[in-house]
């Protein structure tokens, strides 16, 4: 089958090399000339573990093109994903006006008959007004499908390529045979696809990643009343996470959860919850915890240090996660500029962040080469993202560069005891009784 990827974002890039990756002749069309001439260059625009030499691979073989001519691109196709960005509006609910344009191109320069995939994260009823709007236009019979990704930024290829399960909703059996052709070597060793209606597939979505940010939350609210009753966190996310019921995944404490995923879909659930007249309370509770959360990492270090005024503050971590650049709601962010509210200056380092950091934060901060360099007179070390070059660090070299040994572990990753051994001074979160 001729596959059309409409969006060369995360979804769509990772979409279409994937799908090249099995041997499928793939076009990524977009508007933006210089995304699309880096591309057709293997530069990617963003970063994502193994996804380069896919896009490399594939375009040296043949099997994947990147094009701005969206319109030749839709006249070639058997199955057009739609994988455009969906930005929350003001009123959290998601944007479709991207994803309503690309219906409006498809129905005009569709020349057979077409399998349409809604591939971007969209609200409930998305799938129906994409319908309508290629009806208006279309010459020739299509079907729609809703097959909502389930990326994790840093692991995307694996989860593509080795799925827990592909869901797939569905309007005639004509889609359900080219989705269940095309997905087919992706599921081989037995992973499910489930096929389903439309609207639930698209609530699929949203209720998977509605239903982690909540772990996040619970589990972040639970770590500070663990520091406030002399618990530590650590062993009661053991204690909860051997029951079966409930199990170990999504249980770590943290500075709240960031991302392009969980802020924007819990934000256009709830909205979509409200114009249904059924208010989910326990989403709004989970947003609220997480803004709050952010704060934790600020509020421990000035409870160390006190007035921050004028004070150097190391940074390690600027990703809202490991393995990736993104950096869209990421707990850093708020710290950065509330540090700086205070008068602090902030020294900084991440791994693979950096240029984006710039980007959004400008010259207001100090960029280190490396995590050492960033130490160099510090008043403390904060550690916001959980980096594997940040586990084992030198911590004798980490004292050594300090102005003070204060360290604030926003991921956990350190022995408390160790630390209290070595000299620090080491706040972290949840953690307030002994092992």
């Amino acid at each position: 089958m001729n596959i059309t990827v409409i969006g060369t974002g995360y979804v769509g890039l990772v979409v279409g090399a994937c799908l090249a990756e099995t041997g499928n002749p793939v076009v990524c069309a977009d508007l933006d000339q210089a995304k699309i001439d880096g591309l057709q260059q293997n530069v990617l625009p963003i970063y994502e573990p193994g996804l380069d030499d896919y896009v490399a691979r594939n375009q040296s073989q043949g099997r994947l093109r990147f094009t701005t001519d969206v319109s030749a691109a839709i006249s070639t196709a058997d199955v057009v994903f739609i994988a455009v960005g969906t930005p929350p509006d003001e009123d959290g609910s998601a944007d479709l006006r991207h994803v309503l344009a690309v219906a409006e191109q498809i129905g005009r320069h569709m020349t057979r008959e077409l399998v349409i995939v809604t591939k971007s994260t969209v609200p409930v009823g998305t799938a129906a007004k994409v319908a309508a709007v290629v009806s208006k236009h279309a010459r020739f019979p299509f079907h729609m499908c809703s097959n909502p990704e389930f990326l994790k930024e840093g692991a995307a290829i694996d989860d593509f390529m080795k799925p827990d399960r592909v869901v797939i909703g569905v309007d005639s059996d004509h889609a359900r045979g080219a989705m269940a052709e095309l997905y087919a070597p992706f599921v081989r060793t037995g992973k499910p696809i489930i096929f389903m209606d439309i609207p639930s597939a698209e609530m699929t979505k949203y209720a998977a990643n509605a239903m982690l940010a909540t772990r996040i939350s619970f589990m972040n609210e639970i770590a500070n009343l663990c520091e406030r009753v002399g618990a530590d966190v650590d062993n009661v996310r053991k204690g909860i996470g051997s029951d079966a019921r409930i199990g170990p995944a999504f249980l770590f404490p943290g500075p709240g959860y960031g991302g392009s995923c969980f802020p924007k879909d819990v934000k256009a659930l709830v909205r979509t919850a409200k114009e249904c007249d059924v208010p989910l309370r326990v989403l709004a509770s989970v947003e609220e915890a997480n803004d709050v959360q952010k704060h934790r990492l600020f509020d421990k270090l000035k409870d160390v240090l006190g007035d921050l005024r004028g004070r150097r503050i190391a940074v390690w971590g600027l990703a809202f996660k490991p393995n990736t650049d993104d950096m869209r709601e990421a707990p850093s962010l708020v710290l950065i500029d509330a540090l700086l509210d205070a008068g602090a200056e902030v020294v900084a380092h991440d791994p693979v962040a950096m240029h984006e950091a710039q980007r959004r934060v400008g010259d207001r901060i100090v960029y280190a080469e490396t995590n050492y360099g960033a130490l160099a007179g510090a008043d403390a070390l904060v550690i916001v993202t959980d980096w594997n070059e940040y586990r084992h660090p030198d911590f004798a070299r980490i004292k050594n560069a300090l102005k003070n040994p204060v360290v604030v572990d926003g991921r956990n990753l350190y022995d408390r005891r160790k630390m209290a051994a070595l000299g620090f001074t080491y706040a972290s979160i949840g953690r307030g009784g002994q092992s």
